[in-house]
């Protein structure tokens, strides 16, 4: 069994890291931790866990942390960069779900997460946690930084098209919509139910943190700097992203519909719908699975793709899993084909 911790376990990605292994027949989990609530049962906080796990929150010290196998961290961003390099000398792989290690350029990541890196020597060696991309590079890493909800649903949309060099990659935008979950566990006015419903806005319009991750993983895919529009939104639901992804066609493209459906058929977590079709974000909701459509308006050059992930699950916790299979050599989908939850 894979001897797993969790740090930062009382936010919104450490319990969906709680459902989703406690159906996983290769983990035990043996350490939970927040400073919280350290002393208290895990299915005390989360009644709905109540008869998976027998385990009280501890406080995240390294003596702990380094009898386990694997650590997902579930943490704001600055966390993991204070611990990571301490538990990879104890030969503990490390699965960081915030954005400690995913920017590769150390001055940009201070720039966008306004704090001083504290280990920047690791970020070369932290693998982007992006299976449909790097799955052979994330079967031999020791630490991976998953990627965020937004950039998960925009690459994976974008991925065929640029990887044909079929698109035009200095006039990319991304319509990107995302549920309140996404802004973490805490209390915050904006977020509020009485604020956030009834009501849809835009945010980050002059420049939204997940903008260079996006940047540097399209660029990386294109052989070459790419240039980005990316507007999020806030929508008055829990869970889910919605990606409405426009680009104009640099060549004929011929069957785009085809194109993807021959680049994703291998591919269990992405799921490209008949030509036509309009994913809903309700689709996913639970799952791990990534929805795609493609459209092609008046058969002009502009293409528009439609991508939807639950961000909690692929755009987060579910991915942190498929990472963590592919790091120990078992099957990628174990413990991973949930159904999305309908209605």
């Amino acid at each position: 069994m894979i001897k797993v911790g969790i740090v930062g376990g009382t936010g919104y990605t450490g319990v969906e890291l709680l459902r989703v292994l406690a159906g996983h027949p290769k983990v035990t989990v043996v350490v939970v931790t927040s400073r919280s609530d350290a002393g208290i049962r895990v299915d005390a906080v989360y009644p709905n866990l109540r008869g998976y796990y027998d385990i009280v929150f501890s406080l995240p010290e390294l003596t702990t942390l380094a009898d386990c196998d694997v650590v997902f961290f579930a943490t704001p961003n600055g966390t993991a960069m204070l611990m990571a390099e301490q538990l990879l000398a104890k030969g503990v792989k490390v699965i960081d779900l915030s954005a400690d290690f995913r920017l590769k350029d150390v001055q940009q990541w201070q720039h966008w997460y306004a704090m001083e890196h504290a280990c920047p020597e690791l970020i070369n060696q932290a693998v982007y946690g992006l299976p449909e991309i790097n799955r052979d590079a994330i079967r031999q890493a020791n630490l991976v930084a998953c990627p965020g909800c937004y950039p998960t649903a925009v690459q994976l949309g974008f991925l065929p098209l640029i990887e044909h060099c079929l698109i035009d990659t200095q006039h990319l935008i991304a319509d990107v919509k995302s549920g309140v979950s996404g802004a973490g566990r805490k209390a915050e006015l904006a977020m509020l139910m009485s604020e956030t419903g009834e009501s849809f806005k835009a945010y980050g319009v002059a420049g939204h943190r997940h903008l260079p991750e996006i940047s540097q993983g399209l660029s990386q895919m294109a052989g070459e700097s790419v240039k980005l529009t990316f507007v999020p939104h806030l929508t008055p639901m829990i869970r889910g992203i919605h990606a409405t992804l426009y680009g104009q066609l640099s060549i004929d493209a011929g069957d785009v519909q085809s194109l993807y459906e021959n680049y994703y058929k291998n591919e269990y977590f992405v799921d490209v719908l008949p030509a036509g079709s309009h994913p809903d974000t309700r689709n996913v909701r639970g799952s791990n699975r990534c929805q795609i459509a493609i459209h092609q308006p008046q058969g002009q050059q502009t293409i528009v793709v439609l991508s939807v992930i639950d961000n909690l699950v692929k755009g987060a916790s579910g991915q942190a899993v498929q990472v963590m299979n592919l790091m120990f050599n078992i099957e990628e989908t174990m413990g991973l084909k949930h159904l999305a939850l309908y209605p």
